[in-house]
């Protein structure tokens, strides 16, 4: 498959306000998809769209079609809890459940019918080694996840999204409270996980979107200017606008 997600024509209101207008955007399958662009200009609202996390906000009215594998995902047949199955989502801060370190990365799996002791274990193992933070926590996973450090509490949540085996693995500027050692950490570990997963991540880092992206999509006032791969937007970027974003001359 060529295309795991395919946005056309997506029109997006808050009440009166166009948030996101006419965005065309396919994004390849195992890949990572940077958006990049000044505060308020709709990439978190687009990301949000991926996983209909917009649909709890009052007013919102959206026009046009998300497709994920061929499925419009604003189809009124959808099962919004299993397509929140398929794409797991990573804020900004890092959010555990104050539980212990197991039953953060196990609250997925129980809820969506897992109960076996042994094939619990297994998952939060294997979750927490996709997370890159098994040998650091191994022997300490009934003490709560808030003694763990924000880099650490990161990764956790990266492992608890992990843990309902999603395709797409969605990140709200994931390193922005970090310092810079974690946001390394989490850098390398995204650049690991597109050998299984679909990433797309904001960042208001354009360092950090040239470092980890295949693609990247740059937005203005609700619109992607340009959408392209990492290599060819950062150093041949087509149109003048991003040309000046990324040169510093506004943003």
């Amino acid at each position: 498959m060529s295309t795991i997600v395919d946005i056309e024509k997506l029109n997006l209101y808050y009440g009166d306000f166009h948030a996101l207008k006419d965005v065309d955007m396919k994004i390849k399958p195992k890949s990572i998809t940077a958006f990049i662009g000044p505060s308020g200009c709709g990439k978190s609202t687009l990301l949000r769209t991926l996983n209909r996390m917009n649909d709890m906000i009052k007013g919102i009215r959206i026009q046009g079609k998300v497709n994920i594998k061929g499925t419009n995902i604003y189809d009124p047949n959808v099962n919004v809890e299993l397509l929140r199955k398929e794409i797991g989502m990573v804020f900004q801060q890092p959010n555990p459940f104050p539980k212990s370190i197991y039953d953060n990365v196990a609250y997925g799996p129980r809820i969506h019918g897992i109960s076996n002791k042994n094939e619990l274990d297994e998952l939060v193992e294997k979750s927490l080694r996709g997370a890159a933070l098994w040998e650091e926590v191994k022997d300490h996973l009934k003490k709560s996840a808030y003694g763990l450090s924000g880099g650490q509490q990161q990764r956790l949540c990266i492992a608890r999204a992990l843990a309902v085996n999603p395709e797409i693995l969605l990140m709200d500027e994931p390193t922005s409270a970090l310092d810079p050692i974690s946001t390394l950490k989490i850098e390398e570990l995204v650049q690991e996980l597109k050998e299984d997963y679909t990433i797309v991540i904001v960042t208001h880092n354009m360092q950090q979107a040239a470092r980890v992206s295949d693609q990247t999509a740059f937005f203005l006032n609700g619109e992607v200017v340009e959408f392209a791969d990492t290599v060819n937007l950062f150093s041949n970027p087509e149109d003048q606008r991003t040309e000046d974003y990324i040169t510093g001359r506004f943003g």
